[in-house]
């Protein structure tokens, strides 16, 4: 989940004019999600990420995003939820502590709207993923902000009885903002 701010610190790359924007704004950042549970949505986030992104506006397809994720600063709305999503059945966070993503190509789409393409890694388990967003800018600073679909079957996300999609859908919405501003030589 936390490979998707990583895409979308890419992306904003790609939007930016000239400068080369390098400087991520942790606090003004976020990666959050929203599963269902039941056929309820239930929305999360995760307090803990690191993204190195950089970004020439006037050569986005030369842009480069790594994100890692720290699982267990995983909010997924109480106490006894953060504790069950950080067990060997979800996370597993005891073995795998981290979630990434390193990009590898971005794409414009047209009309303020990109793609970034690159490996995302969870539990030990990478896949190819894309990830559209969008990039505004704002003097110094880009805005990433980015919607894309995560099978979490796939990652092994939610075993034994939580592989039960009627309980806990299989797709998950990861969302993610970044905000990058212009580095001071």
């Amino acid at each position: 989940m936390r490979h998707l701010l990583l895409i979308l610190l890419l992306l904003a790359a790609a939007l930016a004019s000239g400068t080369e924007f390098t400087v991520t704004r942790p606090q003004q950042s976020s990666i959050a999600f929203v599963s269902k549970q039941m056929g309820v949505p239930v929305e999360g986030n995760f307090r803990k990420f690191t993204a190195l992104i950089t970004v020439n506006p006037a050569k986005p397809e030369a842009g480069t995003a790594r994100i890692e994720i720290d699982l267990g600063s995983i909010d997924a709305g109480s106490a006894e939820a953060n504790e069950e999503v950080i067990g060997k059945a979800w996370f597993d966070t005891q073995n795998h502590p981290t979630a990434s993503f390193v990009s590898s190509s971005v794409s414009n789409l047209g009309k303020g709207r990109y793609d970034v393409a690159g490996k995302m890694t969870i539990k030990g388990k990478t896949l190819d993923i894309k990830a559209p967003f969008t990039l505004k800018q704002q003097g110094d600073t880009l805005v990433i902000d980015g919607l894309f679909p995560l099978k979490r079957l796939d990652y092994g996300i939610g075993t034994g009885a939580w592989g039960d999609t009627g309980v806990v859908a299989d797709e998950v919405q990861i969302r993610f903002r970044f905000t990058v501003v212009a580095a001071k030589n």
